[in-house]
């Protein structure tokens, strides 16, 4: 569960701050009775199905990147550290790569990559 709202933590604050839009909006006097049941029903169950969707895809590559890293397959990481140039890292095990908390870590560069950030080459 630590995991969920690790990674979805943004896309929860997001679809509450969006189903108080939707409840702000369906109780205005314009509305029809009881509009705001249905609102925020249908959007909760919208925002529960992306946000689920996203959660069970992203952990999804996650244990792809894993087993590929298992198999000292190359992995591409997104750095962040350089938007200009050299945009992407390359991860592999025979390369000095350790795997800790899902974490790609390693002695020559000063910080680590978070796995669900990695796809497999």
């Amino acid at each position: 569960m630590k995991n969920f709202f690790f990674l979805e933590g943004a896309y929860l604050i997001l679809g509450g701050i969006i189903l108080l839009i939707t409840l702000f909006v369906s109780t205005r006097p314009f509305m029809t009775k009881g509009a705001w049941k249905k609102g925020l029903l249908w959007v909760t169950l919208v925002l529960a199905f992306f946000i689920g969707g996203h959660y069970i895809v992203t952990v999804n590559r996650m244990a792809e990147v894993q087993t590929a890293f298992e198999q000292d397959l190359p992995i591409l990481c997104e750095s962040r550290m350089q938007r200009k140039v050299a945009q992407t890292v390359t991860v592999q095990r025979s390369n000095d790569w350790t795997l800790e908390n899902n974490n790609f870590v390693s002695p020559h560069y000063n910080r680590p990559f978070f796995s669900a950030r990695c796809i497999v080459k």
